[in-house]
């Protein structure tokens, strides 16, 4: 299967499923469509369908050939070769955001390891998560009121109902997989199911608070080689690497990064987390370990140790003289 045929079959599928999805809106509306149109849409998509089914087949039958692959693994590499990238992880992202709403419903987190710290970052996000789906709802109702075709009126209400658990989904999805730093001192970065990114703890060079405000979307990466995960337009924490760490975007586009700039709700505790060992005893930007001539000078010394012993005049009073013990007697009478 040659690259041109494959972006032939990819074009041609792609842009007659859209129609077809616009004819059965308009034949379950109500619209009266033209028989020969009808006949043509149909049998296009049915060549279309026979088209990919096709293609599919020698993709598949390639990898057994090539590779020697097994029966899963050879269609799934024909699946992925014949759907784009950024489709399929579309997908992905909406299948695991759903299953992040049912472990947000029994108050779960995706993953949190033993000895993991996380640490929530949905707060700038989460008035404006809420105001969507209120006006979702209102929108739901609205069009209830106001639409009086049924079939119409059953369409928006099945569209309106999944906007409204998709957005549900998006927030839970941020709300169960928190960032991470995990027990060895690595650093894991989540943006919901659209993003991960795990760092190493050897790479981490420094970390520090550092409020800043960038623009674009949420994963924007700059040409020097920072990697801005914002949540509401904003980061908290800035990591310095000691050398460039590979990742995955959104859509299927790798990039590379050697500064990291992310927010957590509370960033002074995430930098105190990131910035100790595995042990969680030094800090790595902390003062360096007391050295023997330190440990020396530190220790204390037997007198400092111990009280002074007292001294015999120390532990008894002194005894009292005999003048003291009795009374003086009084003067005689002058003669």
């Amino acid at each position: 299967m040659t690259a041109v045929g494959l972006r032939a079959a990819r074009a041609v599928a792609w842009s007659v499923l859209p129609a077809e999805l616009v004819l059965v809106v308009c034949l379950v509306a109500g619209v009266r469509i033209p028989v020969p149109v009808l006949l043509g849409a149909e049998a296009l998509v049915v060549a279309v369908i026979v088209l990919d089914a096709s293609v599919l087949w020698r993709l598949y039958a390639a990898a057994r050939r090539r590779d020697g692959a097994g029966r899963r693994e050879a269609l799934r590499s024909a699946v992925g070769t014949l759907v784009p990238v950024a489709l399929r992880r579309l997908v992905v992202h909406e299948f695991r955001a759903l299953h992040s709403l049912g472990l947000w419903v029994l108050r779960r987190r995706h993953r949190i390891p033993e000895g993991a710290r996380p640490f929530s970052y949905t707060e700038p996000q989460t008035g404006i998560m809420w105001t969507f789906v209120f006006v979702s709802v209102v929108e739901t109702v609205v069009l209830a009121l106001v639409i009086p075709w049924p079939l119409v009126h059953a369409i928006l209400l099945v569209v309106d109902v999944y906007g409204i658990v998709i957005v549900l989904a998006l927030q839970a999805a941020c709300v169960t997989r928190p960032h991470l730093v995990e027990a060895d001192g690595s650093l894991r970065l989540r943006y919901g199911a659209l993003f991960d990114l795990r760092v190493p703890a050897a790479v981490i060079a420094t970390a520090r608070v550092d409020r800043r405000f960038p623009g674009g979307g949420p994963v924007r990466v700059d040409e020097d080689g920072t990697l801005d995960l914002a949540v509401g337009s904003q980061t908290t924490v800035t990591v310095e690497l000691t050398e460039p760490v590979e990742f995955v975007r959104p859509l299927g586009r790798h990039g590379r990064a050697r500064t990291l700039r992310f927010h957590a709700d509370d960033p002074r505790a995430a930098v105190t987390a990131l910035t100790r060992d595995a042990g969680g005893t030094r800090d790595r930007t902390a003062t360096s370990p007391l050295t023997p001539e330190r440990r020396a000078s530190a220790a204390l010394t037997p007198e400092r140790r111990a009280p002074t012993a007292l001294t015999p005049e120390r532990r008894a009073p002194t005894a009292l003289t005999p003048e003291r013990k009795a009374p003086s007697s009084t003067p005689d009478p002058p003669g």
